[in-house]
């Protein structure tokens, strides 16, 4: 009578250890494309704003103070015509008095010392004068709402040839106008005892969709 029971108790042991092994393993796939086609962002002044000094006495107390709209070139060069998107990185995450913008940095690592925002404007492709568009996903697109380049959208150009909504187009080379607005925090929410650095920064990355 033991040596059935042993048996039994094997078997048992055996498919239960066959399900607990299906149960414990998950499938991990990496995927991509290798394009040959490379693209190259660039812009004028080497990428640089500079507002100079700004005075103390010049900022409003209890309100932001806009600075000079500044303008630079943003050029894409492709190898051939390729699909892409352009999308931003604050180096200054966490700084920004406002969403959808680029931070300034921190004073005494606390207090947000302002904003920039990014717009593009009269981008022309291959020739031909081409819509800014953007997206969260890389699938549904938008108009960019007041050519305002929201953070962290992508943006990319395209038309409305098709009568449809926007979608972004092959493009060998693109110029666009990039126009940067910067707005310093109330003075009244600043240490200003001492110099401060304007310190905004951001990274434009190609990304092939």
């Amino acid at each position: 009578m033991k040596k059935p029971l042993a048996a039994f108790t094997a078997v048992i042991a055996l498919v239960g250890s066959g399900m607990t092994f299906a149960a414990s393993t998950v499938e991990l796939t990496v995927k991509g494309v290798i394009t040959p086609s490379a693209c190259t962002p660039t812009l004028s002044a080497s990428g640089v704003v500079d507002h100079g000094k700004v005075s103390v006495k010049d900022l409003n107390l209890d309100s932001p103070t806009s600075l000079p709209t500044a303008r630079l070139q943003l050029n894409v060069d492709c190898e051939a015509a390729t699909l892409f998107a352009l999308r931003t990185t604050d180096n200054r995450a966490g700084s920004s008095i406002y969403g959808f913008g680029y931070g300034l940095g921190l004073i005494n690592n606390l207090q947000k010392i302002g904003t920039f925002w990014l717009s593009l404007r009269n981008p022309v492709a291959d020739n031909v004068a081409v819509e800014p568009i953007e997206s969260l996903d890389g699938v549904s697109w938008q108009a960019i709402d007041d050519v305002v380049w929201q953070n962290p959208y992508m943006a990319a150009f395209g038309d409305r040839s098709n009568g449809q909504d926007p979608k972004p187009i092959p493009i060998k080379n693109v110029i666009s106008e990039l126009v940067i607005d910067t707005q310093i925090a109330a003075a009244n929410s600043l240490d200003l005892s001492n110099e401060v650095l304007i310190d905004g920064s951001a990274t434009i990355e190609v990304k092939y969709l």
